[in-house]
């Protein structure tokens, strides 16, 4: 029976904010053994396209979910994209400007943000995005704008950022890294939406689906697939949204779920 298996990217294949960039030769080893047995292998990331590495774009995954499920590729074809509201887009990076507020603007291939924007540019080389696929100079009206992300310089800019981005019923955000960082994205489009559209265009039935993760933004596809596998990095609260635990991102815990899991 071929089965599907999507990862998270962050806390679950690597461990950027401790300087591992790249996966393990166990865990790429592991999502090999999955392709030679004739599975699918996917990534479900809340990171757009232009923050993914060359050491994963190149790896050879089946297909993509990224900015949180505004995107899917599959093979090197776009197959889905969700633009967010234009309208809402403009209101918040008036907004954003006025309150000393940083922000990204994810789109399907690059990213954009503006060069004097210095706290995001440094958090992108310490975590490797390369800058080739980030732009600093851009036309607001061109864009389709998938995802947004900023950072606050203190309390109350995050306070102000929080309330703003929710200020529609259409979006939700989340704090990612720190809680001066937001992520912003479309209620509709989930990593869990994205699943059962791949699922239905590749005609693969929901008991054969697996999926790995660690984060707040994972619980919704653990919960969706036919077996959620949690990181043993994850939260308390995300594990409970899991079938079954794995363990450490940094003791090769997708290997180890793979082996255990998928193809035990």
């Amino acid at each position: 029976m071929q089965k599907i298996v999507f990862f998270d990217i962050d806390g679950t294949l690597i461990d950027a904010m401790d300087g591992k960039f790249d996966m393990s030769d166990r865990v790429k080893e592991a999502i090999r053994r999955l392709q030679r047995e004739g599975h699918y292998v996917f990534i479900a990331t809340g990171r757009p396209y232009a923050y993914l590495s060359e050491a994963i774009k190149n790896f050879g995954f089946d297909g993509m979910i990224i900015a949180n499920g505004a995107q899917i590729i599959l093979k090197d074809r776009t197959i889905f994209t969700a633009d967010m509201d234009k309208e809402f887009i403009k209101k918040l990076t008036e907004e954003f400007e006025a309150h000393d507020i940083q922000y990204v603007l994810e789109c399907e291939d690059y990213s954009y943000a503006k060069q004097e924007y210095k706290e995001f540019y440094q958090f992108f080389e310490e975590i490797n995005i390369s800058p080739r696929w980030i732009k600093g100079s851009y036309d607001l009206d061109q864009l389709h704008v998938l995802k947004v992300e900023t950072i606050c310089p203190n309390e109350e800019a995050a306070i102000h950022c929080e309330t703003l981005l929710k200020s529609n019923p259409e979006f939700d955000c989340f704090s990612s890294v720190a809680g001066k960082v937001y992520e912003l994205y479309q209620k509709r489009y989930t990593k869990a939406s994205a699943i059962i559209r791949v699922l239905d265009y590749l005609g693969l039935p929901l008991a054969d689906s697996f999926a790995f993760g660690d984060g707040i933004n994972d619980t919704d596809m653990l919960q969706a697939v036919g077996c959620g596998i949690a990181m043993g990095n994850a939260s308390d609260y995300v594990k409970s949204y899991a079938d079954v635990i794995t363990d450490d991102v940094r003791e090769d815990g997708v290997a180890t779920g793979i082996d255990r899991f998928v193809l035990k």
